[in-house]
């Protein structure tokens, strides 16, 4: 049976993403995330769960929990150090394959009005492009997801996926579209493996979110 870990397994993204993966797949989970006892006792008693604590600051910790699992899913790809953890404790552990919650403008993709409105609520991509970049350089089987702006809305599970080098027009996407694109990856690992995407809600091409 396949095994996934969630990195972050308290995301807003995750509140979707396991329930999904327990109706949709046979995948042994493990969560993953600081205090996560404490925090996911709804999925104590289930058995195709392991909760975990520990802090992907600390690379002991991850490859403690890493070892033996066939995909790794990051609940955020914006942080240099702890990007740099992961991609390290995969490979000792030889565990190939990654996906990666991040966000859009990482190559200056967001195009026309809604571009210039990214840029300004975004402030300063330095360090999410470095970030980034631990991934792209990797080695890895990684898929890194260009998320557009995210928001909550039950049943709507309508992605398109961007591919990188096109400029990204829509504004938005939700969480639970979002959970089900991670979910049909794992599914079939071979997916936009090796690829940075853009994700957004089709028919969103304005000049911001709607829900702005």
């Amino acid at each position: 049976m396949k095994k996934i870990i969630l990195l972050g397994a308290t995301s807003n993204i995750s509140k979707y993403l396991i329930p999904m993966l327990l109706e949709k797949t046979d995948v042994e989970i493990t969560l993953f995330a600081r205090r996560a006892q404490q925090r996911l006792t709804e999925f104590n008693k289930n058995q195709r769960i392991t909760i975990v604590d520990g802090n992907w600051n600390n690379l002991s910790d991850l490859n403690q929990a890493i070892k033996g699992q066939d995909i790794v899913y990051m609940a955020t790809g914006h942080f240099t150090d702890a990007n740099k953890n992961v991609v390290q404790a995969m490979k000792n552990n030889n565990v190939k394959r990654l996906i990666v919650a991040g966000g859009l403008g990482i190559y200056d993709e967001v195009a026309g009005k809604f571009g210039q409105w990214n840029a300004r609520m975004m402030g300063d991509y330095t360090e999410i492009k470095r970030s980034a970049a631990v991934i792209d350089n990797s080695g890895l089987d990684y898929t890194f997801l260009r998320m557009s702006w995210l928001y909550n809305q039950d049943n709507n599970y309508k992605y398109e996926v961007i591919p990188q080098g096109q400029p990204m027009k829509g504004t938005q996407v939700t969480r639970q579209a979002v959970a089900k694109l991670i979910t049909d990856i794992v599914i079939d690992p071979e997916l936009y493996k090796a690829q940075s995407i853009g994700v957004v809600e089709p028919n969103t091409e304005w000049d911001k979110p709607s829900f702005y």
